[in-house]
């Protein structure tokens, strides 16, 4: 972990493409501008674990953790499936 130290006013930056920006700091609390590509996603740390945890809830089957589900150490061997529509001509010809 790189440990820096910064005004309000000065700015960090990572790679060529984003910029971290003391915006205001006071005891106990900081205040970060953070500019990037608009395709970046930033999230708090906290929004961030929520949406993982969500996300692996999703995935899991009912009762049982993402770990053994995905180890398939639960009876044996789990498996899925996933059905997609594919749009193929008669008989496999190619078109």
């Amino acid at each position: 972990m790189l440990i820096l130290t910064r005004r309000p006013g000065e700015a960090i930056r990572i790679g060529e493409n984003i910029r971290l920006v003391v915006l205001q700091s006071a005891p106990g609390k900081v205040r970060l501008g953070i500019e990037g590509p608009l395709d970046l996603r930033i999230l708090r740390e906290e929004l961030y674990a929520q949406i993982s945890q969500g996300n692996q809830a999703a995935v899991a089957p009912q009762g049982v953790s993402l770990a053994h589900w995905v180890a398939g150490t639960v009876a044996g061997t789990v498996a899925a499936s996933v059905d997609i529509p594919v749009d193929l001509p008669p008989n496999g010809e190619s078109r």
